[in-house]
């Protein structure tokens, strides 16, 4: 610092919480991360306790657990009342794994790549711009050559998906199709939500590489609708795709650069018959790429993960407009989640 820097010293015109609110959430967040590795949750559905109860039950000094208890009340996932916590619905909805919302493996998947946020990990992704998960390269590589890897992260994707496959189903009128393409799919999640909303949709195929569709049965099973969600193993990008009036692509489009956005966007285009309809559902920046936090922050876990990012709604309908697609429409899905669509001519 200079000497005239020091002389114009003054009270600035802006406070410095948003730079206090980047360390808060540097240490602050990870307090629910360990919260759930805890076991701080399933523990209050038994019942209500104190924090010396807490303490005793888990095992852990009252410094650190009031610590992790009040942040977690602080952001909504408990309430304190007459010195006793308890769980909020946000909690009991998505983070009990007997609840059929459960996003607990998601979290643990975060948990067990923790080196992939970290402010190490995170500079490596930037400065290489190569993601950095399992160590760098690709994790679809990866999971085709490690299947209990492949389990996790699917467990993973399934605990964020399979609420939001409820609701997009429902937004605007899908009954005219009868048969859904899922591409890139994971665990089947929309395919099931579809199959579960949809009662004039015939079929739901779930295609995606043969170790994926293996693991996708399994989930396909749970819900009883093996009749009506089948798989259909190959690779999206050069083998052929079955039959459908209904292509459905949920979080694919931000693990790819536009290049190959585009190709899968006219590989839709050509393998739909007159009437067909693309749905791609993601979480998207505003059109002048301003924001929202929340996307930006999508695009740091792609930096993390996949050579990919997210897109703008502007940009996807350009995308869709470009290739032949008409009445493309975006809307509001469930809580960050938007999707884009288009029919064929």
């Amino acid at each position: 610092m200079t000497q005239d820097n020091i002389s114009n010293i003054q009270v600035p015109q802006v406070d410095d919480r948003p730079l206090w609110d980047v360390i808060f959430a540097i240490y602050g967040y990870p307090a629910l991360l360990l919260a759930h590795r805890l076991k701080i949750f399933p523990l209050l559905a038994e019942n209500p306790r104190t924090l010396p109860e807490i303490c005793g039950a888990l095992n852990i000094q009252q410094r650190p657990a009031e610590a992790i208890l009040t942040t977690a009340t602080a952001l909504g996932f408990l309430s304190l009342k007459e010195d006793r916590y308890f769980l909020t619905q946000v909690t009991e909805v998505y983070l009990l794994e007997t609840s059929p919302n459960y996003f607990g493996f998601f979290w643990d998947l975060m948990i067990d790549n923790s080196q992939v946020s970290s402010i190490a990990g995170l500079e490596k992704a930037v400065l290489s711009d190569s993601p950095q998960a399992y160590g760098g390269g690709s994790i679809f590589k990866t999971h085709k050559e490690q299947t209990e890897l492949l389990r996790r992260f699917t467990a993973g994707m399934h605990s964020l998906s399979i609420t939001s496959a409820l609701v997009w189903p429902a937004i605007m009128d899908f009954s005219g199709h009868r048969v859904m393409l899922d591409i890139g799919v994971d665990s089947g999640a929309h395919s099931i939500g579809a199959a579960l909303q949809l009662p004039n949709l015939q079929q739901a195929l779930v295609m995606d590489f043969y170790q994926v569709c293996e693991v996708a049965e399994e989930y396909i099973a749970r819900y009883g609708l093996q009749a009506r969600v089948k798989t259909h193993p190959g690779n999206i990008w050069q083998d052929h795709w079955p039959s459908a009036d209904l292509h459905f692509f949920s979080n694919i489009y931000h693990c790819w650069l536009p290049d190959k956005c585009h190709f899968l966007t006219a590989k839709s285009f050509n393998n739909l018959e007159s009437g067909g309809r693309i749905v791609i559902h993601e979480v998207l920046y505003n059109d002048e790429k301003t924001g929202p936090f929340s996307s930006a922050a999508f695009s740091m876990v792609m930096m993390g993960w996949t050579e990919g990012r997210q897109y703008s709604g502007q940009e996807l309908t350009a995308m869709l407009d470009e290739i032949g697609f008409e009445e493309i429409q975006i809307h509001k899905a469930f809580g960050y989640h938007s999707i884009v669509t288009g029919l064929k001519p």
